[in-house]
């Protein structure tokens, strides 16, 4: 939260007594401080949802219901843990993955693979920028074709200067009170259509729920079942960044520094169970989304044999709502495409210009501790994502694999994330707040299995398992 002069008035960031605050208790005095859920929400109900994980819905049916279910759930134990380490510490994520040894130089090995993350999320934020540029030219071209470069570019442009200029202040209150407004907006038509659909000739039955829960995954499937474990529900990059809007909101300057005292312990553990509450509503909500995405996909678009690729893919997917309610809804549904992808893009950016300036931090290109250079640089990647995304969407003009290469990659970092949470859980978290033994069973599993999975990802990538 910044004055008009741009200098924050209290830098969430900085832990000091007179920021403590007492945290509420129940959750309807919880509600009015939650909100990095539904930032962490804005930007996957977006790329993960509307295009991975229809996609895969289109090529394997309801086969792989399930994956749906235990991607956005399995992940979920590894945020709050690094979360809870974070509203301790007041210290956002990449500062604690430079903590992880080895390091190469300034740079630990976690924020080396980071680097490789952030370069083929160029790819996969260039789709989404291209996706809503897709959907702005079919609704309103401007030029003959919809799909032309001319039109397309002229979108891609002006999608990059309204981000830039909506977002360069970069204050929370605004990030936050937006991405609700997305969310809650696409979300709740999504899943109304997607209930709606057992009305419709492309209905779907309880046995192709049923069949959907068989825990197989087809033939021809496995790439994009891999990409939308990594993308769908929270990933790698959403688990990094939601450390950041946990301090932005204030939960870990209302805990205070670590004195050591009943009280601060007290705090502590109220503000992480208001952290707790904030997961699980962004869960429910992204969640619901997913499933509802996946469900259009595999009833509509798998039985006509549908899959959306390059920039037909806003065309492929409105057949979704056209088939359902006639050609009117078109219209309706390129505002929704336009509306998700956006609400990811919004989402995004101040995100990644985040991450992206504390990385430089650990390098030593910048004191993370300074609010006003940290300000400068946050700013100086809010201008430059834009359109740096927009040239690699304009290069390759391919959204679906533009976002699937970034989905590979981001389970791949998921290991890496599993990784630091457990040496930081070790290392620096207050052993009187590490969760109960119920809590510690769940992230057990929950890390296993993003093990696993990022390791075959490896192992597929480099062709060393067999095809599936």
């Amino acid at each position: 939260m910044t004055t008009h002069s741009a200098v924050p008035v209290a830098d969430p960031y900085v832990l000091t007594p007179d920021g403590i605050k007492e945290p509420p208790s129940g959750w309807r005095a919880s509600l009015r401080y939650l909100g990095p859920g539904l930032i962490t929400s804005a930007s996957i109900v977006g790329s993960g949802e509307l295009i991975a994980t229809t996609t895969l819905g289109a090529e394997a049916g309801f086969a792989l219901l399930w994956l749906v279910v235990f991607s956005t759930l399995v992940k979920v134990a590894v945020q709050v843990e690094l979360a809870r380490w974070t509203i301790t510490t007041g210290q956002p994520a990449l500062t604690g993955y430079n903590k992880v040894p080895p390091k190469l130089g300034r740079l630990g090995w976690i924020n080396v693979l980071w680097l490789v993350l952030a370069l083929t999320k160029l790819l996969q934020l260039g789709g989404i920028i291209g996706g809503v540029a897709v959907a702005c030219s079919i609704l309103i071209p401007l030029d003959s074709d919809p799909l032309g470069f001319r039109s397309l570019a002229i979108w891609t442009t002006f999608l990059a200067i309204v981000s830039i200029v909506m977002l360069y202040k970069n204050r929370y209150r605004l990030i936050e009170r937006v991405a609700v407004v997305l969310v809650v907006a696409f979300s709740f038509a999504t899943v109304v259509i997607a209930l709606g659909l057992p009305f419709t000739p492309h209905a779907y039955s309880a046995g192709d729920l049923a069949g959907g829960l068989t825990f197989l995954i087809p033939a021809g499937a496995l790439g994009a079942a891999l990409a939308m474990f990594g993308i769908t529900g929270v990933g790698a990059d959403e688990v990094t960044f939601y450390t950041y809007w946990c301090v932005e909101k204030g939960y870990a300057r209302w805990v205070g520094p670590n004195d050591g005292s009943e009280a601060w312990l007290r705090r502590a553990n109220g503000w992480i169970r208001v952290m707790y509450k904030d997961a699980v509503l962004s869960w429910v909500i992204y969640t619901f989304s997913t499933l509802a995405f996946y469900i259009m996909g595999a009833a509509v678009l798998n039985p006509q044999g549908l899959v959306p690729e390059g920039n037909d893919m806003i065309t492929t997917l409105s057949t979704i709502y056209t088939g359902t309610l006639g050609e009117w809804a078109s219209t309706m549904f390129l505002i929704g495409a336009i509306v998700v992808l956006g609400s990811t893009m919004w989402a995004s950016i101040p995100s990644w210009a985040r991450m992206y300036t504390n990385v430089l931090a650990t390098m030593g290109v910048l004191d993370w501790q300074d609010p006003v250079a940290r300000l400068r640089w946050i700013r100086v990647f809010t201008v430059a994502l834009p359109i740096v995304w927009g040239l690699a969407y304009l290069v390759i003009q391919s959204p679906v694999i533009m976002v699937q290469i970034g989905g590979v990659m981001t389970g791949v970092f998921l290991l890496a994330i599993v990784v630091a949470v457990w040496h930081l859980r070790r290392t620096e978290t207050d052993p009187r707040l590490r969760g109960g033994t119920a809590f510690t069973t769940v992230l057990v599993v929950s890390s296993v299995a993003i093990a696993l999975l990022g390791v075959y990802t490896l192992l597929d990538v480099f062709g060393v398992t067999p095809s599936a």
